[in-house]
């Protein structure tokens, strides 16, 4: 049976919201680090099959098949294909996967896949609202099918997370105690310069900028158990598409 290997992984350095990064195109984003692996490993860009990114918010300098856009505008032969897949955070992931399984089956001998996001031109969840200017208040509010299942309910990965603590009866603390240590794990990883090989410069940019919480947004420990500013939580009627603002039991611990 044909097996798949995974040649070589690079990325750009991660930036914070509108920081160093901020201005730069997404598609500038994916043709970089395109450019780069195709000279890092040597290859024959002519030999590549398919070119699979992963993208959430497909608007603006996203939109248009950004898989194909960075692969035409990294400067590499037209007649190679690209598309871009939407799984919502495991979008980039999935690219990998469908990546690997074209080779798998043997349809395809070798894909370049990732994905790529400037969340500080289009912010996280813009393609949900865009719409709204078409007359769509959510992407589902308006379907009836969908309303007959599901009503209107909050759709997000806040409210996901809530439900599968209620199931599996997962308490704030435990999460905290993973989370620590993932983080440890990291911290020790990134002083072993074991993520040197895999960062890409992005001109002056050569290693992740740092992203330091103000200790007035520190949220206390009975405040709230799953989210990241005190806003009010948007009611589930007039946008359930919307990230939720802060956790349905405040209390969770």
């Amino acid at each position: 049976m044909t097996e798949a290997y995974i040649v070589d992984a690079i990325r750009t350095p991660i930036g914070k919201k509108n920081g160093g990064l901020a201005p730069v195109h997404p598609i500038d984003l994916g043709s970089h680090v395109i450019k780069a692996v195709v000279e890092r490993t040597g290859i024959d860009p002519s030999d590549v099959d398919d070119v699979i990114f992963g993208c959430v918010d497909a608007i603006g300098g996203q939109a248009g098949n950004i898989a194909r856009m960075s692969w035409l505008a990294a400067g590499l032969p037209q007649h190679v294909p690209g598309v871009t897949v939407d799984r919502q955070c495991g979008s980039s992931q999935q690219a990998i996967q469908f990546g690997a399984q074209a080779i798998l089956s043997g349809t395809a001998d070798l894909i370049i896949a990732g994905g790529v996001q400037n969340m500080s031109q289009i912010p996280i969840s813009a393609a949900m609202v865009v719409g709204q200017q078409y007359g769509f208040t959510t992407p589902t509010a308006e379907s009836k099918d969908w309303t007959e299942r599901y009503g209107n309910e909050e759709v997000s990965q806040f409210r996901g997370a809530e439900m599968i603590a209620d199931k599996w009866d997962i308490t704030r603390e435990d999460l905290e105690q993973w989370a620590l240590q993932s983080h440890e794990r990291a911290k020790a990883a990134i002083a072993e310069g074991r993520f040197e090989k895999e960062i890409v410069p992005v001109g002056e940019f050569t290693t992740d900028e740092a992203r330091v919480r103000p200790a007035s947004r520190r949220w206390p420990r009975s405040t709230c158990s799953s989210r990241v500013d005190d806003s009010p939580r948007p009611s589930p009627a007039r946008s359930p598409m919307a990230p939720a603002r802060c956790c349905s039991r405040p209390t969770r611990q």
